[in-house]
């Protein structure tokens, strides 16, 4: 089955987790560029859509999300299932990545549909066994870019 959307979560995935605070309370995230060029011109390119649903609100990942490309970006969501059932026309069709457990039921309900799951080094244990493809880097260091390599290497993609 091709795969059609690529989900992606941002915090731990995109990122390296850590949320840094300035002394004036502004806040700052990194993002990896790998994971930036992988998303928008290998994915995109290949037929897939990128988006992003994270339980967070940040006007830092509507920048990142504008920069790359990613038009589909859904902020602030508790019922991250919910979301994405509403958004997909099949979960056999979805890579999903993830790491940590709000991703958790996501990630099962893909795998299950046979759709592709993923997720950074530095995933938390349970998260790891469920997956298809652990990364060998951490989340915010290219994670994501790795998995869409692996992606189009094992013909999962358009």
């Amino acid at each position: 089955m091709a795969i059609r959307l690529l989900v992606m979560d941002v915090d731990g995935t995109l990122t390296d987790g850590k949320i840094y605070i300035g002394s004036n309370g502004e806040l700052f995230k990194a993002f990896s560029a790998k994971d930036g060029y992988g998303i928008h011109n290998i994915a995109a390119s290949s037929g897939v859509t990128p988006v992003i649903i994270t339980g967070r609100e940040s006007e830092i990942v509507l920048k990142r999300c504008e920069e790359i490309g990613i038009t589909k970006v859904y902020q602030g969501i508790d019922n991250k299932l919910e979301k994405l059932r509403a958004i997909a026309e099949k979960l056999s069709e979805v890579a999903y990545i993830g790491d940590d457990m709000n991703d958790f039921v996501c990630m099962k309900a893909v795998k299950e549909a046979g759709g592709m799951v993923g997720c950074p080094y530095d995933a938390v244990e349970k998260v790891k066994e469920l997956v298809d493809f652990i990364s060998t880097k951490n989340g915010g260091e290219g994670a994501v870019r790795e998995f869409i390599d692996w992606l189009l290497e094992s013909g999962s993609s358009c």
